[in-house]
């Protein structure tokens, strides 16, 4: 465990992945593009939680199908070849239609952004699986940082990218060119982490031949088990803030004067708070202290969603996306290395799934946030969503981070 070649591997996947997917980052550059071709905030907060969630429906199947896999890697590579292809496909199609065939352009779209995600459906529990196998709890918590460090460079460099390019070319040209230029620098952290030395797994649990059947393993593990409770109760509601977030940049747009190089600003302000807050959540995570984690990464999206009720300028604007960038990491670090300290080994691709499952629902907030804001305006939006993330900080206090 804990090979050198494998945490470089892993940190490179996570800076070149950032680097391709920020060009449709849900708080920036998607609802701005969504709202071009004429789309609605419902379905902005649609495609906001599409991208991040519509993996939801596979995980329990994925898990179901991988109880005796001795190796994921091979699985993985072919969930890596449909995400590079479909996120390629949203440019092409982006070209190929463009502002002419504006319907037809949202619809392709949202059917590559639905690939993208359901593909990561299986990729998900493959990845989480194959990381448990090569780094160890305390490692762990290391090499995620630096690997969410790396994709906060990545993303920073990006966002400057794409500043520049919406700024050098006219709409939709520019969309497309971001598209396809990100597919090819995304397919460089695929091709590395598919090269990632991964051990054989011995210790199985004795497989369950019916989905049903396991479905209904799944539950009785989730009824008996408490902290696994706690867990997918917080990080559920901790997504609370993707109410909100898909639409700040539209209420900035409403306030400030928003130019490519003002939405350039704020995605590289994201990022920089996604690395930054990296330092502090490796260091936490290799005190094993992943509860602290998940309460200050959930308090930072208390106060920027607090803030956004009187936001005015750009700077105020800069400090909510900063406090964003910093508590998505310190959750998904909080939430990925909880559960598996968690799960018992042989149950190990279960747990993840079920929480994973649930707990990925929280994704699609963004599309009840699309109808809080087209029925009741913004103040009810951050309201609705200030109350959410104070549930899940209210929760967290009652997070355990040590293995039973």
């Amino acid at each position: 465990m804990d090979k050198l070649s494998n945490h470089i591997k892993n940190v490179l996947h996570g800076f070149f992945l950032s680097m391709g997917t920020t060009v449709a980052e849900p708080a920036t550059i998607l609802p701005l593009m969504i709202n071009y071709f004429g789309g609605s905030p419902v379905l902005i907060g649609f495609f906001s939680g599409l991208l991040r969630g519509g993996a939801v429906l596979m995980q329990l199947f994925a898990a179901y199908k991988a109880q005796h896999y001795a190796r994921m890697l091979p699985y993985l590579r072919r969930v890596f070849a449909a995400r590079f292809l479909s996120w390629f496909f949203i440019g092409v199609a982006i070209l190929l239609f463009g502002e002419n065939h504006p319907t037809l352009t949202l619809w392709s779209i949202g059917i590559g952004l639905f690939l993208f995600s359901f593909s990561a459906g299986f990729g998900a529990i493959y990845f989480r699986e194959i990381v448990a196998k090569i780094f160890s709890h305390r490692f762990r918590g290391k090499t995620m940082a630096w690997r969410q460090f790396f994709a906060g460079l990545g993303a920073l460099i990006s966002g400057a990218v794409a500043a520049w390019v919406l700024e050098a070319f006219e709409p939709p040209l520019d969309f497309a060119y971001l598209f396809m230029l990100s597919a090819l620098l995304m397919g460089v952290g695929l091709f590395a982490f598919a090269t990632v030395d991964e051990p054989v797994k011995t210790h199985f649990e004795t497989k369950i031949e019916s989905f049903t059947a396991f479905l209904k393993h799944a539950l009785e593990i989730l009824r008996a088990d408490r902290q696994l409770q706690i867990q997918i109760a917080t990080f559920l509601l901790a997504y609370g803030y993707l109410i909100a977030m898909p639409f700040v940049i539209l209420d900035a747009k409403e306030t400030i004067h928003l130019g490519g190089k003002e939405v350039g600003i704020l995605i590289t302000v994201q990022m920089v708070g996604a690395m930054i807050s990296n330092a502090l959540w490796g260091k936490l995570g290799s005190l094993g202290h992943y509860r602290l984690v998940a309460v200050l990464s959930i308090a930072m999206k208390l106060a920027a969603v607090l803030m956004a009720f009187f936001a005015h300028s750009l700077w105020i604007y800069g400090l909510i996306f900063f406090l964003f960038g910093a508590a998505g990491d310190g959750s998904r670090i909080a939430s990925s290395n909880l559960i598996l300290i968690l799960a018992p080994e042989e149950k190990r691709p279960l747990y993840v799934a079920v929480q994973m499952n649930i707990v990925s629902l929280g994704m699609f907030f963004s599309i009840l946030g699309g109808f809080l804001l087209h029925f009741g305006g913004y103040h009810l939006l951050y309201g609705v969503t200030l109350l959410v993330v104070l549930a899940a900080f209210v929760l967290s206090f009652r997070l355990v981070d040590k293995a039973p």
